[in-house]
C-alpha cells in the first residue's frame, strides 16, 4: 500500500537531476558572458585604451550581476505574493515565482560570465603588456 507522501518522493527529481540542471542554466549563461566579454573587452581596446576598456566591462558585468541577484531575491521573497496578486486579478500573464527565478539566475550567470571573461582578458593583456 502506497501512502501520498511516497507517490511525492518518487516524482521528485533526484538530487542529482536537480544540481545538473542548474549548474546547466548557470553554466550556459556563464559561458555566454565570457564570449561577450572578451569581444567587449576586445571592442572597447580598439576605441581607447586595454585599460579602461577592461575596467568598463567589468563595471557592466557586475551591473548585470547585481540586478540577477536583487531580481533572483525579490522573486523568492515576493513571488508567491505576485502569483496570488494575479490569481485574483485575473491577469492570466503565466508570470510564476520558479520562472522568474529562473530567469534571474540566468542573468545572474551572465553577468558572472562576462565579469569572469573580463578577468581572464585582462590578465592575458596584462600578461602580455609587460
Amino acid at each position: 500500500m502506497s501512502t501520498a507522501p511516497d507517490r511525492q518522493a518518487a516524482d521528485r527529481p533526484t538530487l542529482t537531476e536537480r544540481v545538473t540542471v542548474r549548474l546547466h542554466l548557470v553554466g550556459t549563461a556563464l559561458v555566454a558572458g565570457v564570449v561577450v566579454a572578451g569581444v567587449a573587452v576586445a571592442g572597447f581596446a580598439l576605441v581607447g585604451d586595454a585599460s579602461s576598456a577592461v575596467d568598463t566591462v567589468f563595471a557592466l558585468g557586475s551591473l548585470v550581476f547585481g540586478f540577477g541577484l536583487l531580481g533572483w531575491s525579490g522573486a523568492v521573497a515576493l513571488g508567491t505574493g505576485i502569483e496570488a496578486m494575479q490569481e485574483f486579478l485575473d491577469t492570466k500573464t503565466g508570470w510564476t515565482e520558479p520562472d522568474a527565478r529562473r530567469a534571474m539566475t540566468r542573468i545572474l550567470g551572465f553577468g558572472l560570465g562576462i565579469m569572469v571573461g573580463t578577468m581572464l582578458v585582462g590578465s592575458a593583456l596584462a600578461g602580455s603588456l609587460f
